[in-house]
């Protein structure tokens, strides 16, 4: 199942899943759901860098697939067989 992480800088904060996550994975991540004024859709955070994130989402199986920048946004693209 395909995962993607965005992070708009190299420290944090990560967004890890949309509304339609899994809640127990964004338990493990710790993140907390959030609607951003404007934006019609819930998302996931956390307060970690984008490294503190791949390596919790390695241990429990995602490997990173793909990497690219979209201005000053990073975006990994994860998958887990």
């Amino acid at each position: 199942s395909p995962l993607c992480c965005l992070s708009l800088q190299e420290t944090g904060p990560t967004m890890v899943g949309d509304e339609h996550s899994d809640p127990s994975l964004m338990s493990f991540l710790g993140a907390t759901k959030r609607n951003m004024l404007g934006n019609h859709f819930w998302e996931y955070y956390v307060n970690d860098a984008p490294r503190i994130v791949l390596n919790k989402l390695e241990s429990c199986g995602y490997r990173v697939v793909s990497m690219t920048g979209v201005g000053q946004t990073l975006v990994w693209c994860l998958h887990k067989e």
